[in-house]
């Protein structure tokens, strides 16, 4: 009966053995046919030596950061390198119109400023003149300075919040591409599955609610 036994554990060792060697090894096959066999646990220390490619920063080197540094450099350019092409009139709009009134305003504030210079220097003359704009010749002749300095002093307000719009606008510009980017592979698809389930607090058995969010 003893042999028996000894028999029995010799045949299951031995039988172990035999799958765990088919197990750890590997039949390579080359162009010529001819086979090779590797152990299966040179096959898995050679698989570790290979690059894991990040999936993430493959995909064409796109990341948020190239997004706002490109948007902080040109407007519009950040939405381009997100591929959202349509919103770059809206970014060149929403940037143009300040720099717009900055020039028009910038234009009357030098007007006015030379008229005023005109009547500080107590001499007019035809010449002088004709250099003042049709709009403000009739302050200069009834020499109404408290109207020009007035005038002066609404178009240079005007400048400073054509300023502070533009680079609002331009942060925002800067804003929208980097959220934009971030949300370039933010999973919106219906694979995504949120449940709630009773559970017990450990340690109080006290009864609550478990809240699970599945995302495949």
């Amino acid at each position: 009966m003893i042999k028996r036994i000894i028999y029995f554990f010799i045949l299951f060792f031995a039988t172990q053995s035999v799958y765990s060697q088919i197990q750890d090894t590997l039949v390579l096959q080359d162009s010529a046919g001819r086979a090779t066999v590797v152990r299966d646990s040179n096959y898995e220390r050679s698989a570790d030596k290979v690059p894991i490619v990040d999936t993430v920063k493959d995909k064409r080197g796109h990341t948020p950061r190239g997004a706002t540094l490109r948007s902080l450099v040109l407007p519009g350019w950040g939405q381009v390198y997100n591929h959202r092409i349509w919103k770059v009139p809206i970014v060149y709009a929403a940037i143009g119109v300040p720099v717009y009134l900055f020039a028009y305003n910038k234009q009357w504030y030098d007007r006015t400023r030379y008229a005023i210079r005109m009547l500080a220097d107590e001499v007019i003359d035809s010449v002088m003149l004709s250099k003042v704009h049709p709009e403000l010749k009739r302050f200069v002749e009834e020499k109404q300075v408290g109207s020009l300095i007035g005038y002066r002093s609404d178009f240079r307000k005007n400048m400073d919040y054509s300023i502070l719009f533009g680079l609002v606008m331009w942060g925002l510009n800067i804003v929208d591409a980097t959220v934009d980017a971030h949300l370039r592979d933010f999973d919106v698809s219906d694979e995504l599955s949120l449940r709630v389930r009773p559970v017990l607090l450990p340690g109080t058995l006290t009864p609550g609610l478990s809240i699970i969010v599945k995302i495949k």
